[in-house]
């Protein structure tokens, strides 16, 4: 198997993997939100924590140390996807899944938006009307729901920043989500700690398939990101973004046909201009991917070329 086609593979697999994650947090549905939020982090912090010893990466750590900067925006990253993990979980937990899944459909568009803002890039005309649907559906689903769609708008938000700082620090994804949990897992500690002298943990009292499932979260969390990394080395950045919508569309297949939440035609409605939304901002990426790499190939030939043409003639 060619390394493009393992990757591809790799980046379907991670994105099926998230797809079904409300399936999996659905099981562990007798713990309240806090509490998975708090297995998943300490549970994590080990598993890779195995994988870093194993891979005998131990150095990361002394850099990180030293770094008052670059420990900083850990922190940060660490708090925002703290935010967006404790905010899913509660989502799925009371039956929102669909909301879940608009968070992730609009989290591109959020992205987008960000980079106008804090990064101070130019968009082009097809990405302001991508953005400008996306803002129409959000307008339409506030009035359906009664309300703004807040557990979307805050996935899509703590998600995007936690994107914007994890691609100002690159950090390598195991190195990175290590660093994350272990910031996290203070807190965690303690919130579990609590829970168990004040005999309020469902962690080990439900049954032997829960108590299995909270100590696999650590797992869960860990090897769809570890295997998207290995097909971010591998794909395209064009075919990576396409491919990141397979989940958002697992994840309300889930929420419609396995868990039965409604889906009123304004809802229905609202979802249709984010999809339309996303198929502008896909097909402008995708020209723009082919543009620039006209360009760069022009380029290309045309160095090739002038030290030809200085070469003496034979």
């Amino acid at each position: 198997m060619g390394e493009e086609r393992r990757g591809y593979l790799y980046g379907l697999t991670a994105y099926v993997l998230w797809g079904f994650f409300p399936i999996y947090f659905k099981l562990l549905a007798p713990s309240p939100p806090l509490e998975i939020l708090a297995h998943r982090v300490i549970w994590s912090v080990l598993f890779i924590g195995v994988v870093l010893l194993v891979a005998r990466n131990r150095h990361f750590l002394g850099r990180i140390l030293r770094d008052r900067r670059l420990l900083g925006g850990i922190t940060l990253a660490a708090v925002l996807i703290g935010v967006n993990w404790a905010t899913y979980i509660y989502a799925v937990n009371s039956s929102r899944v669909v909301e879940t899944a608009l968070g992730y459909f609009i989290t591109p568009l959020l992205v987008v938006v960000l980079g106008v803002t804090v990064q101070r890039e130019r968009l082009r005309l097809w990405q302001w009307i991508a953005v400008g649907f996306g803002g129409l559906a959000v307008a339409v689903l506030t009035v359906d729901y009664g309300h703004l769609p807040y557990i979307a708008l805050t996935l899509a938000a703590s998600f995007g920043s936690y994107s914007l700082i994890k691609k100002r620090l690159s950090l390598p994804p195991a190195e990175g989500l290590f660093v994350e949990s272990a910031v996290l897992a203070v807190p965690a500690l303690g919130y579990l700690s609590w829970l168990n002298a004040t005999g309020s943990a469902e962690f080990g009292h439900v049954s032997a398939a829960h108590t299995a499932l909270m100590l696999l979260s650590g797992v869960a969390t860990a090897v769809p990101l570890l295997l998207f990394a290995g097909a971010a080395n591998r794909v395209p950045l064009v075919s990576i973004g396409i491919l990141q919508y397979v989940a958002p569309i697992l994840q309300l297949a889930c929420g419609v046909l396995l868990f039965h939440e409604p889906m009123p035609p304004a809802r229905l409605a609202g979802f249709g201009l984010v999809w339309i939304a996303l198929i502008i901002f896909t097909v402008d990426g995708l020209r723009g991917a082919r543009a620039t790499k006209g360009r760069t190939a022009a380029g290309s030939a045309a160095a090739t070329a002038e030290p030809a043409a200085a070469l003496p003639p034979r």
